[in-house]
């Protein structure tokens, strides 16, 4: 594998990740450690034969992280003896954890949640293996929910997340033929989920079935052109958060302070209830017209009082938002 990591090296060098990983590498302290997610797939194994190659100072201080959903059974154990091959080969360290959790009904959000919860308790600074492809096919799932621009905006290149980690998606720039192709002229084998070839999922049904033709109307190289849209929304995303961050909208004692955003656009209240549903922590889930419906009442300056989860109330005088709890009986 070290051969085919410096065959891979030379096809796509640092120049072809992405900017604002490869600054993000540089600039970040050689003595903090990488995780780095491994499934034996051909994203993942071209993400670590690149960090392996370019980063050849860093190799010590790699942690690979293999989780094993065990849902195919000897495909996966399969899965895991390869990974542990390709680690020992490329000299670096292997964390694997077999799932403990019911397998009936797994769904693409639990086997993301548990694979996550895995990779944190490892390291803050982990590196994923999404590429240009999947940001088109992230897009077609998030237009079929109602995203707006921040989920729109997902993969995101150098991803901030709570409690000082980050998540790093160098490959974004490289499109899923290119890396196969790429691995194959380097003489690199990889691992195949058989899973992917079925429509179980619904990432697969649209690569499977949306995505081809999608590409085939669009006669032109529309992944290239979600990849595009993907950097725009992002930075429209950002600027409306700093926009928001701004206003200064959040009051004493959780409360939102209406009248800052008064004549701002509809985008900025949006914005701001979200973050105040999210900073209360007695809040419930609320449903989309629950939420709509609140967003309408505060905009227009009324007073009212909407229910929020059973523990209570978002109640406003017009001025202000705040959390009103039920009162005991």
């Amino acid at each position: 594998m070290r051969e085919a990591a410096a065959k891979l090296a030379a096809i796509f060098p640092r120049e072809r990740l992405d900017a604002a990983v490869v600054a993000w590498a540089e600039a970040a302290s050689r003595r903090s450690t990488w995780g780095i997610a491994f499934s034996g797939g051909a994203d993942s194994l071209a993400l670590l034969l690149l960090i392996w190659a370019h980063w050849p100072e860093r190799r010590g201080r790699l942690r690979v992280l293999h989780f094993d959903h065990h849902l195919r059974g000897r495909e996966s154990e399969r899965d895991a003896k390869f990974c542990a091959r390709v680690c020992a080969d490329l000299g670096v360290q292997l964390i694997s954890e077999v799932s403990t959790h019911t397998q009936a009904g797994v769904s693409e959000a639990d086997a993301r949640d548990w694979r996550l919860a895995f990779f944190v308790k490892h390291t803050r600074v982990f590196w994923l293996g999404h590429q240009q492809t999947d940001v088109a096919e992230s897009m077609l799932m998030r237009l079929a929910r109602g995203s707006g621009s921040g989920g729109l905006a997902a993969p995101r290149p150098v991803q901030l997340m709570p409690r000082g980690r980050v998540h790093l998606r160098p490959l974004l720039t490289i499109k899923k033929g290119e890396i196969t192709a790429a691995l194959r002229e380097a003489d690199a084998k990889w691992r195949e989920d058989s899973t992917n070839l079925r429509g179980k999922y619904f990432r697969n049904r649209i690569r499977l079935d949306v995505l081809p033709r999608w590409v085939e109307a669009a006669q032109r190289d529309a992944v290239a052109g979600a990849a595009r849209s993907r950097e725009l929304l992002a930075e429209d995303d950002v600027a409306l958060e700093s926009w928001l961050a701004d206003l200064d909208v959040m009051g004493p004692r959780r409360t939102l302070c209406l009248a800052k955003l008064a004549g701002k656009p509809r985008a900025l209240w949006r914005r701001a209830l979200h973050r105040w549903l999210l900073a209360e922590p007695r809040a419930g889930e609320i449903s989309r017209t629950a939420f709509e419906a609140l967003l309408g009442a505060i905009e227009q300056g009324r007073r009212t009082r909407h229910s929020i989860g059973r523990l209570g109330f978002a109640v406003t005088d017009g001025a202000v938002l705040r959390f009103e709890r039920v009162r005991a009986r």
